[in-house]
Formats: C-alpha cells, structure tokens, sequence
C-alpha cells in the first residue's frame, strides 16, 4: 500500500513538473504587481530627476552652502545683491511640523484607541466617518478657518498683537494630520490578533489594562508608523500654511511670531520667478531640500520600525 502511494505521489510530481510552475492567469497578475511596484520607484526617481534637471544651474553656480543653509536673508529679487538663505524658512518648516505633531499624536492616537477599544460598532463607524471627513475638506479652506476663527481666539485669549502665527498654522497642521493618524492608528490596532485580547481578560485584565499594556505593546510598530506619516503629512502641507503663519521671513523666537516655511515660500514666488531664471532655479533647490526632507523622514521610520520588530 505505502509502495502505491509513493508511486501515485511521484507520478503527480512529474505531472506538475510538466505541466509547468505556475498558470498563466497567476502569471499575469504577478506581473501587474510587480509592474506597480517598480512604477512607484520609477516616478520617484521621475520626480528626483526633474528636480535635479531645474536646480542644477543654481547648484553649481550661485549656490554658496553657508550662505544658502545659515544666512536668513532671503532677497531673491533684489536689485542691489540677490541673496538666497533658507534658514528662516527651514526653522519655520520644523517648527510648524514639531508643535503640529505634538498636538496631533497624542491626540490621534488617543482617538485611535478609543475608536477601536471603547466603542460600539455602530459608534465606530460613526466616528470614523466624522474623522476622515476633515481630510475631505480642501487646503484653502483650513487657511480660511486660520484667518477667520483661529486668527481672533489667539489674539483674544493669548493677548498677541496678530494670530497668524506659527501656533495657527500648527493647530492647523495637526486638524488635518488628524484623520490620518487616526485612520492608520486604528488599523494597526484592529490588526492585533483577537487571541490577545481574550487571553488578557482570561486572566482578569480590565478593558484599560488590555489596551496599554497588551495592544500598545503589540501595535506599536503601526502606532509608529501612524505618527511618521503624520510627520509627513505636515511637512509637505503648502497653502493652509501659507495663509495661517504670517508668511515673514524671520526666525520665530516664540510660537505668537509669524514665520515662513519652505513649502509656502515654493507656492508663493514660483509663479512670479520666470522659467529659467536664477530666482526659478533657487526655488527648485528649496524643493531639493524637501525632497531630501521627506527623504530621511521615511528612511527613519523604516529604521526606528524595523529596529523594533528585531
């Protein structure tokens, strides 16, 4: 008998063996996945390229690194002497995208973990529709609410002379970083095996103890995750900020003073820099920078993820 099913099991194996590895159906998608895989890194180093091609005049001619990366005068159209320093604009970058953060993770995640732990279905899925609709609203309607709301509630409760400064645009920031943070965060929670939590409340764990100390554990790679591309989400945002901060070129020496950021600074004088020009150029290498930006942002949370899971 055990002769027989040796006999029948080679035979099948030299049939599949002929047949081929795989059918062409399988074939097909396999390539579809592929193809949309390599895309995503070909329009990268697209978009690199591009970059590169309309800065690169700039970088090997007027380009001087310590003016361009530690001088705050930035005089692009100057008729007396033509300068090009971002550090006003980079000190405003991060400051924006740090107190935006510090508003908007905890918040998030804390939103995160009531929506998928403390809710009912129904009430789930109520929330997450009020959440992600704020990521429905435009860019220049976030700047309207800045200047129409935001504006006169810091003037009246902080006693500041003007509030479009860098705390308006964070409080901006961190409303529409929300509904990513909390979409991403929940999702990781929800993706933690239910084996967990039954366990935890078999052993007479309460419903807080079986969030902070078995999900959070067991999430915190997404939960990270979440966080990062909140980072991201804040870095590359450009007309809300541009409305909300003031738009002066200077480094804040508080969160009541207005600033200016790379991102706002590219939407606000590419349209008026012709092509080609110097002024262009600059402009292009102030997209370099966020490029380069972004770039150690996402290689960070890979780092700080894969850190974690070995």
């Amino acid at each position: 008998m055990e002769m027989k099913m040796n006999k029948v099991v080679n035979v099948s194996m030299e049939w599949r063996q002929k047949k081929g590895s795989k059918p062409m159906s399988e074939k097909i998608i396999e390539f579809i996945i592929k193809a949309g895989g390599l895309s995503c890194i070909v329009l990268v180093m697209a978009i690199l390229f591009f970059i590169l091609k309309e800065s690169f005049p700039f970088l090997v001619g007027a380009f001087n690194f310590k003016e361009f990366f530690f001088s705050t005068e930035w005089y692009p159209a100057s008729v007396v002497k033509v300068r090009y320093g971002v550090l006003a604009l980079l000190v405003g970058t991060l400051m924006v995208t740090i107190l935006s953060m510090l508003i908007a993770v905890p918040l998030g995640l804390a939103c995160a973990f009531y929506i998928s732990e403390f809710c009912t279905q129904r009430q789930r899925e109520v929330y997450k529709i009020l959440i992600e609709f704020l990521a429905a609203i435009p860019s220049v309607v976030w700047g309207f609410i800045a200047i129409m709301m935001i504006n006169p509630l810091i003037i009246n409760i902080f006693d500041v002379p003007i509030g479009l400064n860098i705390l308006n645009a964070s409080l901006i920031l961190a409303l529409m970083s929300l509904p990513l943070i909390v979409s991403v965060g929940e999702d990781a929670l929800r993706a933690v095996p239910e084996t967990y939590r039954e366990a935890a409340e078999a052993m007479g764990a309460t419903k807080w103890e079986v969030a902070t100390r078995v999900l959070l554990p067991a999430a915190k790679n997404g939960l990270m995750a979440a966080a990062l591309l909140g980072v991201g989400r804040a870095l590359g945002e450009t007309m809300a900020v541009l409305m909300a901060t003031g738009h002066s070129i200077q480094i804040p020496e508080s969160i009541f003073e207005p600033g200016r950021t790379l991102t706002a600074t590219i939407a606000a004088e590419l349209g008026e820099s012709p092509k080609g020009g110097e002024h262009y150029q600059a402009l292009f290498a102030i997209g370099l920078v966020l490029f380069l930006l972004s770039f150690v942002v996402n290689l960070t949370s890979d780092y700080l993820i894969r850190g974690r899971k070995k």
